[in-house]
Formats: C-alpha cells, sequence, structure tokens
C-alpha cells in the first residue's frame, strides 16, 4: 500500500474560528494524494482537517450537529471530498463510523463536547479494542472559555472541562485538545501520525 501524508509546515492556517476538541482513536492512511492542497491565504483550522481526512482516505463523516461544531462542520462541508452524514444521535453515528472503518479502511465520526462525547463512548471503546482505524473528533468550548472558571451547557455542571477528555484516554491511541492557532495544524497531523504508528504504518513516503 502506497501511503503518503505531506507537509503543512509552510502553509499554517491563518483563521482560528474553529478550535476543536479532538480525541482520535486509531487511524490509517490509503492511497496517495500529493500534499500540494492548501491555500495558504485562506487555510483554517477546519480546513485543514478536513483536507488530512479526505488525504487519509475518510469520504464520510458520521455527525451529529451541535452549537460547539457548527463552525467545523461548515468547513467540513466545504471540502469537496468530504460527505457529512447526519446520524440520529451520537451513538448511532459512533457505530455507524465503526460499520464505516470496517468496511473502507478509515472512519471519523464529529459530535459536540462532553454530552455527545460521553454517548458515543461505548462505539470508540469498542472501535480502539480491535484497533479500528476510527478518527473520532469533538467541538469544543471557545478558547476564550478555558480558565474562566464559567460553567457552560453540554457539561456536567462543573468548570472543569477536561471531564470528557479523562473518560477517553484510556480508549483512544492519543488525544489532541486545540486551543490556539498556533500549533493547531500540528496537533491535528501529530495524532493522525501517531494513529498510523499504532498500527505500524509508516505514513511519510516522499
Amino acid at each position: 500500500m502506497d501511503t503518503k501524508i505531506g507537509s503543512l509546515d509552510n502553509c499554517k492556517p491563518v483563521s482560528n474560528d474553529v478550535c476543536s476538541q479532538a480525541n482520535d482513536a486509531v487511524s490509517t492512511i490509503q492511497g496517495s494524494v500529493s500534499p500540494a492542497f492548501v491555500n495558504c491565504s485562506k487555510a483554517t483550522v477546519g480546513g485543514h482537517l478536513a483536507k488530512r481526512l479526505v488525504q487519509i482516505g475518510v469520504n464520510d463523516v458520521f455527525s451529529v450537529p451541535g452549537d460547539f461544531n457548527l463552525t467545523l462542520l461548515d468547513h467540513l462541508i466545504a471540502e469537496p471530498g468530504l460527505n457529512l452524514i447526519g446520524c440520529c444521535n451520537e451513538l448511532n453515528a459512533g457505530y455507524a463510523a465503526d460499520g464505516y472503518t470496517r468496511s473502507h479502511g478509515v472512519g471519523a465520526c464529529l459530535v459536540i463536547f462532553t454530552v455527545g462525547g460521553l454517548s458515543i463512548l461505548n462505539a470508540i471503546a469498542g472501535a480502539y479494542s480491535e484497533s479500528l482505524p476510527l478518527i473520532y473528533i469533538v467541538g469544543g468550548p471557545n478558547s476564550n472559555d478555558y480558565g474562566t472558571n464559567r460553567i457552560l451547557h453540554h457539561t456536567v455542571g462543573l468548570p472543569d472541562f477536561s471531564q470528557e477528555l479523562r473518560c477517553f484516554q484510556t480508549v483512544t491511541c492519543y488525544q489532541a485538545v486545540i486551543n490556539n492557532l498556533e500549533d493547531a495544524h500540528e496537533m491535528i497531523d501529530t495524532a493522525i501520525l501517531i494513529a498510523l504508528k499504532v498500527l505500524g504504518i509508516d505514513p511519510i513516503k516522499q
């Protein structure tokens, strides 16, 4: 299998309008895609993630929309190579992505912060237990909300936003929490690369 993931070091996102918390299960790269695919003047965090999903072979993303992921969903919809599939609930999205992963080699799902994450947890844990290449993405609170001690909706009523992250640390091979623009693209790429290495795949083939 010819696998490749290109570097975007010279093409960092210039817009920080998507601050998403991402927790990755095992994922794999399929096929060969040219790394020269981002217009640097219009690069965004959401656009970068969308391009990476297409590059690793994801064509369908199973999702449940909510206010913490709507902007990110807009970026995924704008990517010609991605088809967004709305699901009835988060657990449904997780198992749909599980089945897609089994038949297509790699899959992805996207839900909302905490309430969505706690709902999808069993599906992600099941995929992880079988080393399925499934990427789990969750839209999180605005980066300005971190450290404010405010209690937000979609949480468990505590100002600590790390509960969902702690739950997924034991059922995913890597987790990345994106809170700023400067290292967002590197964190996305690192999550994908580590997931690939867990499967013993070397994604850097030029």
